[in-house]
């Protein structure tokens, strides 16, 4: 059963989002446009509007590389991480993806 599973997923992950293996060392020293908001517990910007910044850490690296791709190509609409996507690589978004979808990530706050 849970290979029927596994196997439906991957028919239903976008063929870009497998398209590239991360690596998580090399995300990881690709996080400083990431660490800023994403890395702070409860984060909230105001820009363009109120708005509670997602913690990344942890999600599954698929979402993560399809989010950032939504981004780059406006999907999804907000501004800054439109911005930031846009000067990310397929491999840079592999990398980060990586790197926060690691489970055990560890921050110096912790």
């Amino acid at each position: 059963m849970k290979s029927i599973l596994l196997l439906a997923a991957l028919a239903l992950t976008p063929a870009v989002a497998l398209a590239q293996t991360g690596d998580a060392a090399k995300g990881r020293d690709k996080t400083a446009m990431c660490q800023g908001c994403h890395q702070i517990p409860g984060w909230r910007t105001a820009y363009p509007e109120v708005y509670t910044v997602p913690k990344i850490a942890g999600q599954h690296p698929a979402y993560l590389v399809k989010a950032l791709q939504a981004y780059r190509s406006g999907e999804r609409s907000h501004p800054t991480m439109k911005a930031i996507a846009a000067t990310l690589s397929d491999q840079d978004m592999a990398d980060l993806a990586a790197y926060y979808g690691q489970n055990a990530l560890r921050t110096a706050a912790k």
